[in-house]
């Protein structure tokens, strides 16, 4: 490797571990072993997981190790361990959705990302703690970053246990925030591709218009390669599609041809984020002197009430049916949610649907020369308690118009930290993520 090996082995990212463990510098079971200990020495106080097997986790890297020894063909990711959020079909672990309808479901077959990941080389240590249906109710997982405040949601374990160090990378999902929101809150880089380029068969659906996978890591290059991994047309899905080469982890690598410039866009909500990070932001733009413009996007206003509407509606059609069934076993607040969802009239989801295209043409016009938009990915750092998850106003919009978005670690308010989240255009994820790295490399040389 280019790099020595850090003593700790749990601080490696995944690109860095799966080097490493291809050149013979550690092995699968060094890591996995690794990653274990350190699951023991803090779930207690993160509370990260809902399912592991440590035996069959060892046993996954011995062989993978085996396989490395005899030469065999391996992936991109052999040997590297990935943690995977509960309402992700597994067919080896349960997968409960955050929710005791389905407690003890087991699966017949994987995901076809977690699937993806396996046919890499991956070795899936474990379930992920997700909010109830991947929603907004809060789960028990704490933000490692400081054990007061929440992770997220709805992707709390994922994001809780990169940032711990527990794993180098791991799956999650977004319908409004929850790839996002979590990756701003923990201090890691989180990234929701555009709509479609990761296939959703065998992940739990609660909207069909907006629910995408995504990926936590320690650099841009782990969320690339994650990424790259898993993407692959779905034909019974008619958002996927079919991407074209080369693979995002090659051209984020790329330094661009010409310095990226951002569009720096405030939200509506922006009024109502945490004065701290107003200024931290405020900061940033300064040092980016000439490669950011602020501009005004008015249809965001629309978008943001667009989205809410078409989430309420489409959660009530998935799991309106589980209410009626057991009522007992579903939350007051998603009650009350899957209630206001059955009450939006079909005129009012209907506005709401057919207004995506042409409010995503308006904003690739005021996108046009802007490497990216540049925003806050959460209204400040990650709330004190465990009453709520955060707000995903910041994301919700992105998600809606089926956009790439990718946060970056890369400020602080109150002594904890705020994403930088960077959108880009559908289908230009690769060229979001060499932005994104430029950014990352930019602020570092600053700092």
């Amino acid at each position: 490797m280019s790099r020595p090996l850090p003593s700790d082995l749990t601080a490696l990212s995944a690109t860095a571990a799966a080097a490493a463990i291809k050149e013979g510098a550690i092995s699968s079971v060094d890591l996995v072993s690794a990653c274990l200990e350190r699951i023991t020495e803090r779930e207690p106080e993160v509370g990260a997981w809902a399912h592991l097997d440590p035996e069959l986790a060892v046993s996954q890297a011995r062989e993978a190790d085996a396989q490395l020894a005899r030469g065999d063909d391996v992936g991109p990711l052999h040997g590297v361990p990935i943690g995977v959020k509960d309402i992700f079909d597994t067919a080896d672990y349960p997968t409960e959705n955050g929710c005791p309808i389905f407690a003890g479901r087991r699966p017949e077959r994987d995901a076809t990302c977690v699937a993806a990941l396996r046919a890499a080389g991956a070795i899936i240590i474990g379930k992920t703690v997700t909010t109830e249906l991947a929603l907004l109710t809060p789960a028990r997982t704490r933000n490692p970053i400081n054990l007061g405040h929440t992770p997220g949601g709805s992707s709390a374990g994922s994001a809780a246990a990169v940032a711990d160090h527990m794993i180098p990378a791991a799956l999650g999902s977004q319908t409004a925030g929850s790839i996002i929101r979590p990756a701003s809150f923990c201090g890691v880089y989180g990234f929701k591709p555009t709509l479609g380029l990761v296939p959703r068969a065998g992940v739990l659906m609660q909207s069909h218009t907006l629910d995408t996978v995504g990926i936590y890591g320690r650099s841009i290059e782990d969320v690339a390669l994650l990424t790259d991994s898993m993407a692959a047309l779905e034909p019974d899905d008619e958002v996927s599609f079919r991407r074209s080469r080369p693979g995002l982890l090659a051209t984020a690598r790329a330094r661009p041809p010409v310095p990226p410039r951002f569009a720096f866009v405030k939200p509506p909500p922006w009024s109502d984020a945490d004065p701290e990070m107003q200024v931290a932001f405020e900061a940033l733009i300064a040092r980016l002197g000439d490669r950011a413009v602020e501009i005004d996007i008015p249809v965001l206003a629309d978008v943001i009430e667009w989205q809410r509407i078409v989430q309420l509606a489409e959660n009530a059609h998935y799991y309106g049916p589980l209410l009626d069934e057991a009522p007992q076993h579903i939350s007051p607040g998603l009650t009350q949610r899957l209630k206001e969802g059955r009450a939006v009239d079909a005129q009012t989801y209907l506005r709401s649907i057919t207004g995506r295209e042409p409010a995503y043409r308006t904003i690739a016009t005021a996108m046009r020369g802007f490497s990216a938009i540049l925003t806050a990915a959460a209204l400040g750092p990650a709330p004190e308690g465990f009453t709520i998850t955060g707000s995903p106003i910041m994301n919700g919009l992105w998600t809606y118009l089926g956009m790439p978005a990718l946060s970056l670690p890369l400020l602080e308010a109150k002594g904890l930290p705020v994403g930088v989240q960077l959108v880009g255009l559908r289908h230009d994820d690769a060229r979001l993520l060499r932005t994104g790295r430029w950014l990352a490399d930019a602020a570092s040389d600053q700092s």
